[in-house]
């Protein structure tokens, strides 16, 4: 009896560790393969905002060869890193906000009690810069020229400006 007994539970034993692993290998397998779809769906996703941050830039001096190359002139004997001068200008351009009129740049009168500041910018070549700006209610957008002086000011000029409605 006992060995009979002995038996059944070896038996039960073996059909348990038997089941236990096919049962542990397939969930590993399972794990492995749900694991490589997510993988494969974040590689897609990463790829899709990478394109899609490339065409957004497309417009920028920060990737623009030709408007970079325009800064590395060396008839004139003097380069301008254009690394540099983004952040320069940038600051430049929003220093007028501090204005009591508002900045000036923005190619808007002053509407209500209060003055129109720049918000964003983005510059988009050698000679043009897109910028957002409100006054708390109203919003716009203006596209400026600047240049960049002898001397190594920069100058702005307003080209266009518009307000969207309310």
């Amino acid at each position: 009896m006992k060995r009979s007994l002995l038996l059944y539970l070896t038996i039960l034993f073996a059909l348990t560790t038997l089941f236990t692993y096919v049962f542990l290998s397939s969930e590993v397998k399972f794990e492995q393969q749900r694991s490589e779809k997510k993988i494969s769906k974040l590689r897609d996703s990463l790829t899709l905002v990478s394109n899609q941050l490339a065409d957004a830039n497309y417009f920028s001096l920060a990737k623009n060869e030709n408007a970079q190359n325009y800064f590395d002139n060396t008839s004139t004997k003097r380069t301008i890193q254009y690394e540099k001068l983004i952040p320069v200008v940038t600051e430049k351009l929003l220093d007028y906000n501090s204005n009591p009129k508002g900045n000036p740049f923005t190619g808007q009168d002053q509407i209500g009690a209060n003055k129109f500041i720049i918000n964003k910018v983005k510059i988009l070549n050698h000679r043009w810069i897109i910028a957002d700006f409100s006054d708390g209610e109203i919003w716009g957008e203006v596209l400026l020229k600047y240049f960049v002086n002898e001397d190594e000011t920069i100058s702005f000029e307003v080209n266009q400006s518009l307000l969207y409605q309310k």
